[in-house]
């Protein structure tokens, strides 16, 4: 494909953040993509130039043909569906379409702001206006529907894995999650794809550029 394929898509990515995994995914889908680097330590993301893209002043963004998309689950869904043939994602009318759904959107409605608050040590809103009710049922829910293995889907890989993956491996590395042994299963088995280890050679030549 060239730059100027219909599926050209620009992800504005900065090293070491959430945007790795969307990173990842574009590899895993050998999608036509460009990188635009933003340098957080520096605040590129809250100068004039990146909030005219993505008001809220994160990444990952992605840009398609002139269509802005953000948040994690959106933009996973997205890049999956726009290339569809990759089997990455369940198609419309398929079984697993609506558990596929679930996991990619259960990442940014439950299991992060139960991370985030533990990690700072918040107590959590009351079950009934928690948006994840608490922090062992959400955890539970997760690792009963990865014992059934060996993918979120079962024997099916697609973009949720990409997503929960990276995902996992960074909060059981800051021991925000327990290194349970199926959650450390999962991301060996995940992370193992070849679409991960370029991923990290890709931001491994960001960082080595940028210096100290």
């Amino acid at each position: 494909m060239t730059a100027t394929s219909p599926r050209h898509v620009t992800l504005f990515h900065s090293p070491q953040s959430r945007s790795g995994g969307v990173l990842t995914l574009l590899e895993e889908i050998n999608a036509d993509y460009e990188l635009h680097v933003l340098e957080l330590r520096h605040g590129d993301q809250r100068k004039d130039a990146y909030l005219a893209v993505n008001p809220m002043g994160k990444v990952p963004a992605i840009v398609h043909d002139g269509a802005l998309v953000t948040e994690q689950g959106a933009v996973y869904a997205y890049l999956a569906d726009l290339y569809g043939e990759t089997g990455i994602a369940p198609a419309l009318g398929d079984r697993l379409r609506g558990p596929y759904l679930r996991w990619l959107f259960f990442y940014g409605s439950s299991f992060e702001p139960a991370v985030v608050d533990r990690s700072m040590k918040r107590e959590p809103a009351p079950p009934s206006t928690c948006p994840y009710g608490d922090y062992d049922t959400m955890l539970k829910t997760l690792t009963d529907q990865l014992a059934r293995g060996p993918y979120l889907l079962g024997d099916r890989f697609s973009a949720a894995d990409v997503l929960w993956g990276g995902a996992l491996r960074w909060t059981t590395r800051f021991q925000l999650v327990p290194e349970l042994p199926v959650i450390v299963d999962y991301i060996a088995r995940v992370t193992a794809r070849p679409s991960f280890a370029r991923a990290a050679k890709i931001d491994a030549d960001l960082l080595a550029a940028r210096g100290p």
